[in-house]
């Protein structure tokens, strides 16, 4: 059972999680708070698998508790739930110890995926966090190389992955979700969700964030 806690100072929005997460039968929300200041109490309580914590809140912001968390508890895993796609704030919050970042628009699936990358120890961004992210990672590139990180050629990368696995890695660079994915390629969210777990296996990363960075550095796919 993957015990979690929703901090979010919206109660509207907290009651929704958790019905969405009351159908995932090995998730279980022990507790909730509705502000950055009850996170170490609660947490100490009951030593829940995951976090999740609102960005936004009135005394303690999601970034300050994180913050305030991981230095109590360094295990501690946290998904940041926000409105805001922009890299600066996604940049701070994994600085600071999330790891996750999602966006209060995404689906129930979204949100259950989630959590079971963040309990087993891995990290899991939205889809649009990630684009803007590979899109700073470029600009940043540019500067330090002064532009010698400009692609002239794209060299996929079929010594490693299959055609279809690199169309999936080009789409994920795009920032688009599994459903999207299966849709432009028209195939099911399932096989999509095969690929993606065979492109980490064969890459040797242990997210989707990490594929899509270092198939950019190799200049296996487009940054569009």
């Amino acid at each position: 059972m993957t015990k979690i806690i929703i901090i979010d100072d919206h109660q509207l929005f907290r009651e929704g999680v958790k019905r969405i997460l009351d159908f995932e039968d090995s998730f279980e929300v022990v507790a909730e708070g509705g502000d950055g200041t009850e996170v170490v109490k609660l947490y100490e309580e009951y030593k829940p698998d995951v976090v999740l914590m609102d960005i936004n809140m009135p005394q303690k912001n999601g970034v300050e508790a994180t913050g305030e968390l991981i230095e109590n508890f360094p295990d501690a895993k946290v998904i940041m739930l926000s409105i805001h796609d922009d890299e600066s704030y996604v940049t701070h919050a994994l600085k600071t110890g999330a790891l996750g970042y999602m966006l209060k628009e995404m689906d129930a699936e979204a949100i259950i995926q989630a959590i079971k990358v963040v309990a087993k120890g891995g990290s899991y961004l939205h889809p649009k966090v990630t684009r803007n992210l590979v899109m700073e990672f470029r600009r940043l590139s540019e500067r330090e190389n002064k532009g010698s990180f400009h692609q002239t050629e794209i060299r996929r990368p079929y010594h490693l992955l299959t055609k279809r696995e690199s169309e999936v890695l080009q789409l994920l660079t795009d920032g688009q979700s599994n459903r999207v994915i299966g849709e432009t390629l028209f195939i099911s969210e399932k096989t999509v969700k095969n690929h993606v777990s065979s492109i980490l296996q064969k890459m040797q990363v242990n997210d989707r964030t990490q594929a899509v960075v270092t198939a950019i550095k190799n200049g296996w796919v487009e940054v569009r």
